[in-house]
């Protein structure tokens, strides 16, 4: 399949590490958008303790009360928490009126919220993924305030 973001980003030049998705970012934000809400290991995951993720505030409550067993694989941690991360991001996006997906120069996605306040999604994702606090929905009620 080719996919013409992806090209660009594959394709950009070395010592470049992270500009790439900020430029594919700023060329077309809805399919990078489209491309964070895949979040698959994560919603693999959830399928296989019988949650489907609706990408819903909901959902989020229900991801922070599901027992972590993925915390018995230090590999896949970091893909989770950047998959969770991410799918927060992308309820963020869809239920609070405002917020959008910036990405930084270096690569660094966060949520933006109306008022200008940015939400390192990720970080937060990653910080659920390993310690289990804060919980995602509590990053989702602090960023719906706003």
């Amino acid at each position: 399949m080719k996919i013409p973001f992806v090209d660009k980003w594959r394709n950009r030049r070395p010592g470049s590490h992270g500009q790439g998705l900020a430029r594919v970012f700023e060329d077309d934000p809805g399919a990078v958008a489209e491309l964070f809400a895949e979040c698959e290991l994560l919603r693999s995951q959830a399928s296989g303790a019988g949650l489907e993720l609706d990408d819903t505030a909901a959902s989020l409550t229900a991801l922070d009360q599901l027992l972590p067993r993925w915390r018995d694989d230090p590999e896949a941690l970091p893909w989770l928490g950047n998959d969770a991360g991410l799918y927060l991001g992308t309820v963020i996006i869809r239920t609070v009126p405002g917020a959008s997906w910036w990405v930084w120069p270096g690569g660094r996605p966060v949520v933006r919220l109306a008022s200008g306040r940015e939400i390192p999604v990720v970080e937060a994702g990653l910080e659920w993924a390993v310690h289990g606090a804060p919980g995602l929905s509590q990053v989702y009620a602090e960023a719906a305030e706003f």
